[in-house]
């Protein structure tokens, strides 16, 4: 039983991964390795965001059930790291536009889910109690990889940042269920009003 639920998640986790980058056309481009280059400049990114956090914002030390909004505001900033790596990615590969993006997204979706999802799935959906929270993890996942796709835009990326979107989650005390829904309005409204931009400037043109 307990396989068969890690099968369910591992399938609802890396599945539409696979089928987004099977149909979307990358497979025809030989894009494999480009969007391994995408990942590993995924990496580099974070490292850097980690010694930069760790250097110049040190731990919270207020009192008990206090919130730092300042800090936590100034570590949402640090996410603008990742508009510069997907910028770097999408400026080193030649192509088209569309085809830049879905590079970028690909690579870097697909390392943020290795990095972040791989090991919590492997050892906690394979254990014996069942919890939601695996499913959760799951579906998230799935959100971040249309969070990835739209999020060489500004407006939404800063809308759906990891550090912003936590920092609501806390105000707000929103549930597990709760917490998810919104994040996935949120990206879904920006992302639709992205696309419904993108092709009004297609046509124009």
């Amino acid at each position: 039983m307990t396989l068969f639920h890690f099968g369910n998640c591992f399938a609802l986790a890396y599945f539409p991964y696979f089928i987004t980058y099977k149909c979307s056309g990358l497979s025809e481009y030989n894009a494999f390795w480009r969007c391994v280059q995408a990942g590993a400049t995924y990496l580099f990114v974070q490292l850097c965001k980690m010694l930069f956090l760790a250097t110049f914002f040190p731990t919270w030390e207020g009192g008990a059930g206090a919130y730092d909004f300042v800090g936590e505001f100034m570590k949402a900033t640090v996410d603008l790291a990742d508009l510069v790596g997907l910028h770097l990615v999408m400026s080193r590969n030649a192509g088209k536009g569309e085809y830049k993006i879905m590079v970028a997204a690909m690579g870097w979706a697909t390392a943020e889910l290795i990095m972040s999802r791989c090991i919590p799935l492997w050892v906690g959906a394979r254990g014996i109690e069942f919890d939601w929270k695996y499913i959760q993890m799951s579906i998230d996942s799935n959100i971040s990889l249309v969070r990835a796709y739209f999020s060489p835009t500004p407006p939404v990326f800063c809308h759906t940042s990891p550090s912003l979107y936590r920092s609501f989650v806390h105000v707000f005390l929103l549930g597990s269920w709760t917490a998810l829904l919104v994040k996935a309005v949120i990206t879904g409204l920006l992302s639709l009003s992205s696309l419904a931009l993108f092709v009004t400037l297609v046509h124009s043109n």
